[in-house]
């Protein structure tokens, strides 16, 4: 994940000005708000994490395939 210094906010700024947050994911897709000056959490887009979910989902289900793929005779013989 590329981090864009435009969208570190201190949570304090968070707290005070959630409105500022919420301007900068529409801008920017992704807020990350750092809580003593470490990265602590990330506010993004509802949708964008569901399509980061459908990724992830995608993911398994290739390498699924492939470790099926790769120990097909073992699944045969305990099918049997």
């Amino acid at each position: 994940m590329n981090i864009n210094t435009k969208n570190l906010v201190s949570i304090t700024d968070a707290n005070q000005n959630f409105s500022k947050v919420a301007r900068l994911v529409d801008e920017n897709g992704s807020v990350i708000i750092l809580k003593n000056n470490v990265p602590r959490y990330l506010v993004m887009e509802f949708s964008s994490a569901e399509e980061e979910q459908l990724a992830a989902d995608e993911d398994v289900m290739s390498i699924s395939k492939r470790l099926i793929e790769k120990n097909r005779q073992a699944y045969e013989v305990l099918a049997k």
